[in-house]
């Protein structure tokens, strides 16, 4: 908590801020006389529905926490976990003089801002203060030209939280019913898991064609030392040679190209290779002048691409890092769709260049860009380095490390290079002509005494000026040209060439590339879906709801996301149409400019045209756009109510072909194809299979491999019974097979014997290390020895049992349990090494003390060692007194100690957590009433 100053007048300021880095900062810069505080993000939200008060459940507001039958008005509560954190800034507010909010300059930091004003209602005034970077001077200019709060962008966020909660709530629960429990729809995160599935649907349906190309070593037959370059066969009699842009996706050829087999291809490298005097002459030399502008400064989206093209970072990793070096000065607000720079910036920019490059690296203007994205908007001033006067990477590298640095000199390189000179060169394009000889296999092959052209081109750069200092990565293509520099000899029209090392290559079409993380935000932000700013939670939504995995740096969607997206596609169409998805968006900053009423527009989404309001949203805004470009598409609400009957099991079908069809069940995905006496076999789908790699003949592999049914292995000499080894809905296992008794004839009802339990046979799960399809009778036995008496101990005549359970492997006696470190530790385990095992203190579920994943050094408030350790709910920081789990993006291996240090911080804060009262109270505090109508706030 900050100190209680005032400045020599005596007037003391209140600044809060969300985060406790930016607070430290920030009253550094400060001083005297202001208390900087942080909420710690949002301090109030839509509570679920199940924790509204008893007496609101029944009401309009049990549903949604939102009364959309009376103008859409949502009831908020203060996060539990903010209590305190409230009660602290009211008893600050209560000396201050003046309050500046001081939250992020975007709608979710509007946002923040009117909720803190909601909740605290101070009677002082109150300054929006906004800043785009953390910096003394920053700060200074923030606080010489404060404003007040823009209520039009906080019922833009207001309406998107209430949008998400609207379609959320009434799509989701038709998933739990027909695919799955516990999945979730959104209205950004279904569409981008369509665009994926819909790209693995394009590869699915792919088939590949083969075609056949040659290439040759070309050099001027009158120059001794000439300089050789590669040329390509480009022609033949005059038709032009296919390549792999000329198939479509059925591996049909779509022009007139002709299509070179192994045979002509063969035939003609011979000759061409093997015929001394060929004839070979420069038919053409075309020369352009060559210009390259550089790429404009980083926006959220593009450095969230570039970050994952160059620096291997994913999207969520990138925001995490970039975050941090906001919030410790270093960058400029990283949430932004502009790609604009202040003046000050673009003086910075080019001095710096100037400086490290020479003068001649910097054009005689300043370069200006504006942005291409529709309705560009939150911070208004591109991602670039902190000040009036940019510190390069040399001078930071004794302050930032790892990922911190990386993105530090990624972002710098990128805001230098935007205010640098173009790079200039000249580009070539040479085409070579010659005649093929007369020989037996040109004769046999149809291709004797044709002509035929080869090319080559090549791009040399005599002026690199932005590449000095950076150039921009790029995507994968599905047909990659030529794009590296290559200097070709100057050559004139009818000089004679030799061609040598004559190559036929093989080559077969590929299918269109799956999408990675850049290459998914890209797609997004063209198509004007969501806020770059929420990209990177979209892709940690979709991969952590299952409906997507990562194969390298490829995104692969699971069978899963093929069931969802289907029953979206065929029930919910203009909830996952592009167009309708956009113009959301749209819509949404049409609200924060104050040119759409909110409520009327909520109104025409979720009750459609005809229900109350209806007209009015279609007057003052035209209503979102539906799939054909209707004006007024069908409401969520009757959309919903009109589903009609769903055929769960043939939305969770997909056809593979042959007769075999992939269905989603319960427990993953499996095969199913009719067998011959009526039963289907089936067959489950390993995680490791891609959909497109699901093939017929793949699929009958597995089926052939697990849809037999049971694996007899042996008998168990001391029951007597065979023992099988079966695919289990929860994995493979073994067990005993147990012949049921015939029925016994029915007895009259009264003195009726009880029938005879039945017999359960033991079954085991297998090992990981254990394969259904090799698993002999040995390992059966052993496993279903389990549990085993490892001993007794002597101290108080316990029993020692090794077991296998849901969590791995174990020691018990009595209620006390001690994880073990492996599985086989089951069968050798001894008694001794029990007892020393029950020796050491118990850590969380019976397991024993781990080595830290990582050591951080030493935390700034306790001065104690901070470590990162694995457990029970996942891996969490602590430094012996205070634990903190660590969030969702939070990474390991990449957690730095600032980081950790503001995890144990808020933990702090928050205090212990409080256990709920066994009884309920005997009468409930009355309901707290919707907020008002958002005031603006005082000047």
């Amino acid at each position: 908590m900050a100190a209680t100053t005032r400045t020599s007048g005596g007037t003391r300021r209140l600044v809060i801020v969300e985060s406790p880095t930016k607070a430290r900062k920030i009253a550094g810069y400060l001083g005297d006389g202001y208390d900087v505080e942080a909420s710690v993000g949002h301090i109030r939200d839509l509570p679920q529905p199940s924790e509204l008060p008893a007496e609101l459940k029944k009401g309009p507001l049990g549903r949604f926490a939102v009364d959309v039958d009376n103008g859409f008005e949502p009831y908020y509560v203060v996060d539990a976990d903010k209590k305190k954190k409230v009660t602290e800034l009211k008893r600050l507010l209560k000396d201050a003089d003046e309050l500046f909010l001081a939250t992020d300059d975007d709608r979710e930091g509007e946002a923040i801002a009117w909720h803190l004003l909601e909740t605290l209602k101070p009677s002082v005034p109150v300054h929006r203060m906004v800043f785009k970077e953390i910096t003394r001077e920053a700060i200074a200019r923030a606080l010489e030209s404060t404003r007040e709060l823009d209520t039009n962008v906080v019922d833009a966020q207001e309406t998107r939280r209430i949008l998400d909660r609207l379609y959320g709530y009434e799509v989701s629960p038709v998933l739990w019913r027909k695919v799955r429990a516990g999945l979730s729809a959104g209205r950004v995160q279904s569409v981008a898991t369509r665009l994926v599935v819909e790209r693995e649907r394009e590869r699915m349906a792919f088939r590949a064609a083969e075609y056949w190309d040659l290439t040759a070593q070309a050099v001027a037959a009158d120059e001794t030392d000439g300089q050789a370059f590669r040329a390509r066969l480009t022609r033949v009699d005059g038709r032009r040679v296919a390549s792999g842009r000329d198939f479509d996706d059925t591996g049909r050829l779509t022009g007139d190209a002709v299509v070179l087999d192994g045979a002509v291809a063969g035939a003609l490298a011979t000759a061409l290779g093997e015929t001394a005097d060929l004839g070979a002459v420069v038919t053409s030399v075309e020369t352009k002048p060559y210009s390259r502008r550089p790429a404009a400064p980083f926006t959220t989206s593009t450095l969230q691409q570039e970050a994952s093209r160059k620096l291997r970072s994913n999207a969520r990793q990138t925001m995490r890092t970039a975050q941090s070096l906001y919030e410790n000065g270093y960058i400029t607000y990283m949430r932004t769709d502009s790609v604009a720079l202040s003046s000050e910036a673009v003086g910075a920019a080019r001095r710096q260049a100037a400086d490290l490059y020479g003068p001649e690296f910097v054009p005689d203007r300043p370069r200006t860009y504006t942005s291409k994205a529709k309705g560009a908007q939150e911070a208004h001033e591109a991602i670039r380095p902190a000040g009036d006067s940019f510190r390069t990477p040399a001078q930071v590298s004794g302050e930032l490390r790892g990922d911190d640095f990386r993105l530090y000199e990624l972002i710098w390189k990128r805001t230098v290079a935007s205010q640098m000179a173009d790079a200039r060169g000249s580009t070539a394009s040479v085409r070579l002509g010659a005649t093929t000889p007369a020989t037996e296999a040109t004769t046999a092959a149809g291709v004797a005494g044709q002509p035929v052209e080869l090319s080559a081109s090549g791009t040399v750069i005599t002026f690199r000026g932005f590449m000095a200092a950076y150039e921009e990565s790029r995507d994968e293509e599905r047909h990659g040209g030529e794009d590296a520099e290559r200097r070709l000899p100057e050559l004139v029209r009818g000089q004679p060439v030799d061609l040598s090392d004559v190559v036929a290559d093989d080559h077969v079409t590929s299918p269109p590339p799956r999408y990675t993380e850049a290459s998914l935000v890209k797609a997004l932000e063209q198509l004007g879906i969501g806020r770059p700013s929420t990209y990177a939670a979209t892709i940690s939504t979709i991969a952590d709801r299952g409906y997507v995995t990562h194969r390298g740096s490829a995104l692969v969607p699971s069978w899963l996301a093929f069931a969802v997206t289907r029953l979206l596609e065929e029930h919910f169409a203009q909830l996952v149409d592009y167009r309708f998805t956009a113009s959301m968006e749209e819509e949404l900053d049409r609200i924060a400019a104050g040119a759409v009423e909110r409520r009327a527009w909520l109104s025409q989404f979720y009750f459609g045209p005809s229900g109350p309001a209806g007209g009015a949203a279609a007057a003052t805004s035209g209503g979102p756009a539906g799939p054909a470009g209707d004006a007024a598409p069908e409401g969520l609400k009757p959309l919903v109510d009109d589903l009609g009957d769903i055929d769960a099991r043939d939305i969770n079908s997909v056809p593979i072909g042959e007769g075999i069809t992939l269905r989603v069940g319960r427990y993953g995905p499996y095969l199913e194809v009719p067998g011959e006496d009526g039963e289907p076999q089936r067959a489950s789908v390993p995680d490791d299979v891609a959909p497109d790699e699901l093939t017929p003949e793949r699929a009958r592999e597995l089926l052939a491999t697990q849809g037999e049914g049971d694996r007899e292995l042996g008998v168990n000499p001391g029951t007597g019974r065979a023992v099988v080894a079966r695919a289990g809905r929860f994995g493979p296992y073994v067990t005993e097979v147990v012949e049921e008794e015939p029925a016994a004839e029915a007895a009259p009802a009264k003195g009726r014997k009880k029938a005879p339990a039945k017999v359960k046979p033991p079954t085991a799960s297998l090992f990981k290390s254990m394969q259904l399809e090799t698993i002999t009778i040995d390992d059966a036995l052993k496993l279903l020895s389990l549990p085993r008496v490892v001993g007794t101990d002597p101290a108080d005549g316990a029993e020692i049992t090794a077991q296998n359970g849901r969590y791995g492997p174990y020691l018990k006696k009595g209620t006390d349990s001690r994880s073990l470190e492996s599985e086989d530790q089951l069968f050798d385990v001894t008694l001794e090494q029990a007892l020393a095992l029950y020796a050491q203190p118990k850590r969380g579920r019976g397991r024993t003390a781990t080595p830290p994943l990582r050591e951080l050094g030493d935390d700034p408030v306790s001065g104690k060692p901070v470590v990162v350790k694995d457990g029970r709910f996942g891996p969490y920081v602590t430094d012996g007194e205070t634990n903190a789990t660590l969030r969702k993006d939070d990474e390991v291996e990449s957690i730095t100690p600032e980081r950790a240090a503001e995890l144990l911080q808020e933990k702090r804060d928050r205090g212990p957590a409080k256990k709920p009262a066994r009884k309920p109270a005997a009468k409930k505090p009355a309901a707290r009433k919707p907020a008002a109508k958002k005031p603006a706030a005082k000047g």
